[in-house]
């Protein structure tokens, strides 16, 4: 056999190693930025759509609302990798933990009935400022500079997500809407990171004389005494 032929077939293994990997690992990064973050309550700025006197159950009906908008807009965003499956996901979760979402969309109604008051007009008002909210909450997961970390943390959450027993979701939001929310701010691949080494000491170097380096600070190795 030539040593033509076994590079080629080398480089042919090689080749299949690397097209299979992105597919079985639904990389965007060699080395994905570090987007995590301490688990939430649902009340920090820039977790959630603020609502002012809120109950407990009201904040994490908020949080589970929100990760569901935000795996919502990936699956619209981040159709061009197929392999992040994030419609799939999406569509799977809503599927997988659809009481729990009917009752953290009934808790929020609950809420803004309440903000609402008793008018005449009272049920309309609630309404629309559900469906406001909801806007607002779809709007803060848009991104462009930040697309491919968002999608790459979008399909991380959601993996873990459809994973969860029924009724857990709201665990998984407080875990992951901090880190859901950093993925929106731009951030390169980590294997381009170049970090400023510590310059190497010569002992011997430095124990020279000083009148044994040039201006530019290299040996004069041609004197005897500076030569080491």
């Amino acid at each position: 056999m030539t040593i033509r032929s076994r590079l080629g077939r080398a480089a042919a293994a090689l080749l299949a190693v690397a097209t299979l990997a992105p597919a079985a690992h639904a990389q965007l990064f060699w080395m994905p930025p570090d987007f995590s973050g301490a688990p939430v309550n649902g009340d920090e700025p820039g977790i959630a759509q603020p609502l002012p006197g809120a109950t407990a159950a009201e904040l994490e009906a908020n949080l589970v609302w929100s990760i569901r908008a935000g795996l919502n807009v990936a699956a619209l965003q981040c159709q061009f990798s197929p392999a992040l499956r994030t419609v799939k996901l999406y569509n799977d979760i809503i599927a997988h933990h659809d009481k729990e979402l009917d009752k953290a969309q009934a808790t929020l109604m609950g809420y803004f009935k309440r903000q609402a008051g008793k008018s005449a007009t009272a049920v309309k008002q609630a309404q629309n400022n559900f469906d406001q909210f909801t806007t607002r909450t779809y709007n803060s997961f848009s991104t462009l500079h930040a697309q491919l970390g968002f999608c790459q943390t979008a399909a991380k959450i959601g993996r873990i997500v459809i994973g969860l027993p029924k009724g857990q979701l709201h665990d998984a939001a407080r875990q992951y809407m901090r880190e859901f929310r950093n993925s929106l701010i731009p951030a390169g691949d980590r294997i381009f990171q170049i970090h400023a080494m510590e310059p190497i000491r010569n002992a011997a170097v430095d124990a020279l004389p000083p009148n044994c380096f040039a201006a530019d600070g290299s040996v004069r190795i041609k004197k005897r005494k500076c030569q080491i």
